[in-house]
């Protein structure tokens, strides 16, 4: 027999079982000679044998603790890389040499990160649920633009529900010395593009709704048609769970959602999340927000850069 302990298997639990199941049934049926006219079964036999079944049980548990697939499994999922994306990485890298899976993971996960390099339009619509953050990025954005590259940009916006959000929005565009528009029905909607149309840029802030309200989408659903824009973000929090992205993402994508933004880097610790939503919601990355410095907390990563927060190589703070 060769030497399983050189061999660094990877061993499954069915195979344990197994091999303690056999060691039951050879237990069982030395107890029954032991009875038997004629019994000439030594029990110091039976006690190396199960020896021998224990040692090597135990060489196959500490292979398989000691193995990649399983302290690659631990650290990702310490970086709360959901169990789905896990799986499907350690399958792509099943049949590859110990020395290069690390690598190979590294890439499987950096071609899902696809980022938006003309991130920008004449009219940009920003949507998604409640407590995002996305009026606050929108002032972000705002800020770059007009403030750092003295671009034209107006502010739309149609948040008239929340308290304080409209002046929110409206002092950030006092400050900045830009336009502002507050929209109350689809006609409104027209006649305020229509007034910001020497603008380089018009950001426009929707009202946050729940994933399961589809009566509300379908209203913001027709803000968004009338706006005719072609960049439109899905902004979510980098604290979402695991379980909602696919909600959201499945109910804002009929809002024709083509890039997403995530922010709120800086209120986490591990970066999973930002390889789960881009693997959910499967549109571009147009940027990500890190704090509540406007307009200083918007960056615009590399892959490089991701992949070390998703890899909890990088952080944040």
């Amino acid at each position: 027999m060769e030497d399983i302990s050189k061999k660094n298997l990877h061993v499954s639990d069915n195979i344990q079982n197994d091999l303690l199941e056999a060691l039951a049934e050879r237990a069982s049926t030395n107890e029954k000679e032991k009875y038997e006219p004629n019994n000439k079964t030594d029990n110091s036999e039976l006690l190396s044998e199960m020896e021998q079944i224990k040692n090597m049980i135990n060489t196959l548990v500490l292979n398989k603790e000691d193995s990649f697939e399983n302290k690659t499994e631990k650290h990702l999922e310490k970086q709360d890389i959901s169990r789905g994306i896990i799986e499907y990485l350690l399958l792509k890298v099943k049949n590859i040499d110990d020395k290069e899976k690390l690598n190979k993971i590294k890439e499987l996960i950096k071609e899902e990160i696809i980022l938006e390099e003309n991130y920008l339009d004449k009219i940009m619509v920003f949507v998604g649920p409640t407590g995002v953050g996305k009026t606050t990025t929108i002032a972000k954005l705002a800020g770059k633009l007009a403030l750092l590259e003295k671009k034209n940009v107006g502010l739309i916006t149609i948040d008239t529900y929340r308290i304080g959000a409209v002046e929110q929005l409206k002092t950030y565009a006092e400050i900045m010395n830009i336009p502002f528009n507050v929209v109350f029905n689809l006609k409104d909607m027209e006649s305020a593009i229509k007034s910001m149309e020497n603008c380089d840029v018009i950001l426009i802030d929707t009202t946050g709704r729940s994933s399961k309200n589809t009566m509300q989408l379908s209203e913001l659903r027709a803000y968004v048609e009338k706006s005719n824009a072609k960049n439109i973000n899905l902004v979510l929090s980098s604290s979402v769970k695991n379980t909602d992205i696919k909600v959201i993402a499945d109910s804002y994508r009929n809002l024709g959602v083509n890039r997403v933004v995530i922010t709120k880097l800086d209120e986490t610790s591990t970066y999973g999340s930002i390889l789960n939503i881009l693997k959910e919601v499967n549109v571009p990355l147009s940027f990500i927000t890190t704090g509540q410095n406007v307009p200083e907390d918007i960056k615009f990563p590399s892959k490089e850069e991701l992949l070390s927060l998703i890899m909890g190589e990088n952080s944040i703070c």
